[in-house]
């Protein structure tokens, strides 16, 4: 029978149990300097006067260094019952393990570039009770793996996934299985979704369908003694909620050169605007895409798509009233100087025009995830290129889990 525990708590199984287990004690775990081997004896003992103290081998043994974080640790008691055992660092962190007979293991990863305390308290095989302790210290990698919980506490729209974003590339896909595995979403009402990866940087879970208006989602990742890449370990668990507001969907018809909000299935607002020129680098991309952020003025320059002062196309404008939609550059905002082609012809460089009026309306009414579904154009949104998930049918959004 296997009892899962953070500090392992066992009862005096009696004399004469004792020396059956004296007698047939388990393998040797062992340990060395560098974290590998035969084991040692845990130090520090203090036992009760003429008794004998128990016998306990630890694994990582004492002052190990190089330990990786993904190691398991073992505590066996070779002479005598094992009664407690904690493996704590110095901030208070501990470890969850689980006891098998005599034999305590941990059940959780540890911190990088961390020492580690190992206490045993045991009872000896004429009952003396002795408390045990050994130290070792974990790897150091060459880079301390780091992500984040996007839009942790927020109130978002419909269609935002819940999403663990790396800082740099989970490079190989049996780390991204191992991590897809430790992460884990809870709503509020319950949710039918699936994890997939959008790239090798963004885990996502989205639902089957958009979230229903009130929906709670909390995201655990519990990433501690993960690695994301050759000598690339995470060192800290994160978790984070958002909540989903009113429902609010957005589509905007790039050839009638409209754009109408919908709330409840009801249209509220309909707006004239002008869409990206015709142009393989100015078209405004079709596709459901996802509002990503706003900013209430900004300046607008090419130069950061690739169209450099002094090339064909250049431009370099304040504008108002910003609502993101694309990680390459298409916004809904202010363009007053384009107020004469809202509603007959596209004249932008792919971003929505809409008049001043109708721009701030937007920009206070819109959220962060809601959807955007823009339509009447050759040129397609990829799902990379922002909040992609939606381009993709639910059987295709499964499929992109590192586990399918």
């Amino acid at each position: 029978m296997v009892v899962v525990l953070r500090r392992a708590k066992l009862l005096a199984l009696g004399l004469a149990l004792a020396f059956v287990l004296a007698a047939c004690g388990g393998g040797d775990h062992g340990g060395s300097s560098t974290g590998s081997g035969t084991g040692a004896t845990a130090k520090g003992g203090q036992t009760t006067k003429d008794q004998p103290p128990a016998e306990v081998k630890v694994n990582p043994a004492d002052d190990a260094t190089e330990v990786m974080p993904d190691d398991v640790v073992h505590v066996q008691v070779m002479r005598g019952n094992l009664t407690d055992v904690s493996v704590t660092s110095a901030d208070g962190g501990e470890l969850d393990g689980s006891v098998e007979g005599q034999t305590w293991s941990s059940t959780s990863r540890m911190a990088p570039d961390t020492t580690y305390t190992v206490a045993v308290t045991a009872e000896g095989p004429e009952g003396g009770e002795s408390t045990q302790s050994t130290t070792f210290t974990t790897h150091k990698p060459a880079v301390t793996a780091t992500y984040g919980i996007v839009y942790d506490q927020q109130t978002v729209g419909v269609a935002m996934p819940a999403s663990i974003q790396f800082d740099s590339q989970v490079t190989d896909k049996k780390y991204r299985q191992q991590i897809e595995k430790a992460v884990s979403v809870k709503t509020s009402p319950q949710t039918e979704g699936s994890w997939g990866w959008l790239d090798n940087r963004q885990l996502m879970w989205r639902p089957k369908e958009f979230w229903a208006p009130g929906t709670t989602v909390t995201i655990d990742a519990p990433l501690t003694g993960f690695q994301t890449g050759e000598d690339k370990w995470v060192a800290e668990d994160l978790s984070g909620s958002m909540t989903i507001g009113r429902e609010q969907m957005t589509r905007v018809d790039i050839d009638q050169h409209t754009m109408s909000v919908s709330r409840g299935g009801k249209t509220i607002k309909t707006f004239p605007v002008s869409s990206g020129k015709p142009g393989k680098e100015t078209e405004t991309r079709s596709g459901m895409k996802v509002v990503i952020g706003k900013q209430r003025e900004m300046t607008m320059d090419s130069a950061t798509v690739g169209i450099d002062k002094g090339e064909p196309g250049y431009y370099k404008v304040d504008t108002n009233f910003n609502v993101r939609v694309t990680w390459t550059g298409e916004f809904v905002h202010s363009a007053p100087w384009s107020v004469g082609a809202q509603g007959t012809s596209n004249v932008s460089h792919g971003c929505v025009n809409v008049a001043p009026a109708g721009a701030e309306w937007f920009y206070d009414n819109s959220l962060p995830g809601d959807p955007v579904d823009f339509d009447g154009s050759s040129r397609t949104f990829l799902p990379t290129e922002g909040i992609g998930v939606w381009q993709y049918d639910y059987a295709q959004w499964t499929q992109q889990s590192a586990l399918s």
